[in-house]
């Protein structure tokens, strides 16, 4: 019982990730019909939003510390953080510590602006092209973007680490009666998974309780009739672009903590979450929330030792097994419509 809750919360953390980037993407495909091959490399962006706050916060002046002094006696110059210097060493300190959630500051109206920028400049030339046209494009522009990230930062992981107050790991066995260090589950996973549900949830409320999410279903529906309503629903629809870039870029700022920023991590989840959404059912949000949850738990079970002792490898091919038996029982995934991707 102990390993089978160790593994479900192991799933968790890939599978919110999974999750939330399969959202964005179905988000896209349902209001504006584009496979978008290159939202890997929005939550690839939203990661080094991350490393680009931390580097900002961490600029610094030297100081004398007349408190430090080398083998000579002479008084050492330190590096102090600006952020230090304008609000005390308390405080900045903090400030410096809490990095990678304040990226979130720095993230929204970086992706938001992106999206817009991708809708406007390319990805509207080819909402009446071919699917196969618009994966080529969209996956030249993710390659065009995980270079300029590798020339400015380069092809070498960059750590960068949660808060101090949530670094350690949370006995879970303990609170359910087990053995103590029996389930230990880091706070950072727990954070990310609550935080990722909180954007699931603030998604889902959007669409369904206000005006402007009620007018994207129904155009999401019927694109045409909406629009001779009167409504200008392509600005709508950019809109949604933008929001879906926002929320696959809070995921990779939340995920840094648990994998390295690299140029390459975009590509990484890009192919598994397509999949997430192919299972859950092209143009569906619940499934695609609900196959990333699904997938990232059963890859969890398929990374035990004791998996692939029986079968080697099942960890890497889990979740693409999983996709060709849903698609052969449920051509449409598993809460696909009928009719999306079907002419």
């Amino acid at each position: 019982m102990e390993a089978i809750i160790l593994q479900i919360l192991n799933g968790l953390d890939k599978g919110s990730a999974y999750a939330l980037i399969a959202l964005g993407l179905t988000l896209i495909f349902g209001t504006l019909g584009v496979v978008n091959f290159a939202h890997g490399a929005l939550f690839m962006i939203g990661a080094f939003c991350a490393v680009v706050m931390q580097r900002l916060l961490g600029l610094s002046y030297e100081q004398v510390d007349p408190t430090k002094t080398d083998f000579l006696g002479n008084p050492l110059k330190v590096q102090v953080p600006y952020v230090e210097s304008w609000f005390g060493p308390e405080i900045g300190g903090a400030i410096v510590d809490w990095s990678v959630p304040l990226a979130i500051v720095l993230a929204i109206p970086v992706m938001v602006i992106l999206g817009f920028v991708m809708e406007r400049g390319l990805i509207k030339h080819f909402y009446k092209r071919p699917h196969a046209d618009q994966i080529l494009v969209t996956f030249g522009l993710a390659i065009v973007l995980q270079e300029v990230i590798k020339y400015f930062f380069g092809a070498n992981p960059i750590q960068s680490g949660a808060p101090a107050a949530l670094s350690g790991s949370f006995d879970f066995g303990a609170m359910l009666g087990f053995d103590p260090n029996v389930v230990i589950y880091p706070f950072w996973r727990l954070v990310y998974f609550l935080f990722s549900l909180v954007i699931i949830a603030g998604v889902f409320a959007f669409l369904q309780f206000t005006t402007f999410g009620m007018v994207v279903r129904a155009g999401m529906a019927d694109r045409e009739t909406v629009g001779l309503l009167g409504i200008d629903i392509d600005r709508r629809f950019t809109i949604m672009f933008g929001l879906a870039a926002a929320v696959a870029g809070l995921a990779g700022v939340m995920y840094t903590p648990i994998l390295a920023p690299n140029y390459h991590m975009g590509m990484d989840f890009l192919v598994l979450s397509f999949v997430v959404v192919v299972v859950g059912g092209m143009g569906s949000l619940p499934g695609a929330v609900a196959a990333g949850f699904l997938l990232g738990i059963l890859q969890s079970f398929a990374s035990m030792n004791e998996v692939k002792s029986i079968i080697p490898g099942i960890d890497q091919v889990i979740i693409y097994l999983v996709a060709i038996v849903i698609l052969l029982t449920r051509p449409r995934g598993l809460m696909g419509r009928k009719g999306v991707m079907e002419d």
